[in-house]
């Protein structure tokens, strides 16, 4: 016989009154399996205060002041006035979010790792995006994708959405973030290989910084791609298989494919640098926990820097 048994009127109304929970529990469900790990790394790194305080509208008390001719009689502490000659005013803190918006390169070159006990490239800039993505909740910044319908939020359902956004994506983009309108506050998270043709980085790298984005770029780096330890005869093959290339004895190129290699990855370092973004190398043989302890102090360095 079918079950028909419903849940109180009272449960089904809570849920409707409260969407945001709902979706949490929907959402927590079935947990990508990389949240679970990036939610352990950044659970490893100590967050500070990463609010930035300052005096405006909020809930939490700041600090007593002398009250000034501009102030409104309704702005007076009375309690605190009576313990002293003056009239005080009592300030609130306003807790300043910024919206932080992240970019992870999905094109099918991501898909790499050159032994098995190594993370593919797209693995590793997945977990670094959602660990730094969970610090910055805690601090209550707003987040989201770029290039993703839902617009910047703050809280654990806007984590475990990106989550399931990068972990739904399908593979094939050309590895560049979308040229997506951001406020000129904004802070763009960039994970890449950055193997992209380095006009085509400038151009889109330039398209944000010109309207006021602050960037941080990590490249992602498995240690064959930049150590090219192969010998004798090997055939390279593009990831879409349209392209295959044979070396009958591959270590004479080794010198100059290294040359190129770190000539590309500097030319990206210097053009992040001239736009006053931070550039980060990463290899997945080493711990994903360092890279999160530099990516996560530089975002707050600046932000400092920059009075927020």
């Amino acid at each position: 016989m079918a079950n028909t048994a419903q849940a109180p009127q009272g449960a089904r109304d809570g849920e409707l009154r409260n969407p945001v929970r709902a979706e949490a529990e929907r959402l927590g469900t079935t947990l990508p399996p990389l949240l679970v790990a990036a939610e352990q790394l950044s659970s490893a790194i100590v967050l500070g205060v990463h609010g930035r305080r300052k005096a405006g509208m909020g809930e939490t008390f700041w600090q007593f002041r002398r009250y000034s001719i501009e102030d409104p009689s309704t702005a007076v502490d009375w309690r605190q006035s009576a313990k002293s000659q003056h009239l005080f005013v009592r300030e609130r803190e306003w807790e300043v979010s910024e919206s932080v918006w992240f970019w992870r390169d999905g094109s099918p070159g991501m898909r790499f790792a050159s032994a098995p006990n190594l993370p593919q490239k797209i693995d590793r800039a997945t977990v670094l995006s959602l660990a730094l993505a969970s610090l910055l909740v805690r601090g209550g910044e707003r987040i989201a994708l770029l290039g993703g319908e839902t617009p910047p939020a703050m809280g654990r359902v806007a984590l475990r959405r990106m989550a399931h956004r990068l972990a739904d994506m399908p593979p094939g983009n050309d590895g560049l973030p979308p040229a997506a309108s951001m406020s000129r506050t904004g802070t763009l998270v960039w994970t890449s290989d950055f193997l992209q043709p380095l006009e085509a980085i400038e151009a889109r790298m330039r398209g944000f910084a010109n309207a006021g984005v602050k960037g941080f770029l990590t490249q992602i780096i498995d240690p064959a791609e930049e150590d090219f330890p192969f010998t004798g005869r090997v055939r390279f093959e593009a990831p879409s298989h349209a392209d295959t290339t044979l070396f009958g004895k591959v270590q004479n190129i080794r010198a100059d494919y290294r040359a190129r290699y770190a000539a590309h990855s500097e030319a990206v370092g210097v053009l992040a640098r001239r736009l006053g973004w931070h550039f980060l190398r990463h290899r997945t043989d080493r711990p994903a926990q360092t890279a999160l302890i530099s990516l996560f102090g530089a975002i707050g360095g600046a932000r400092a820097a920059r009075g927020f």
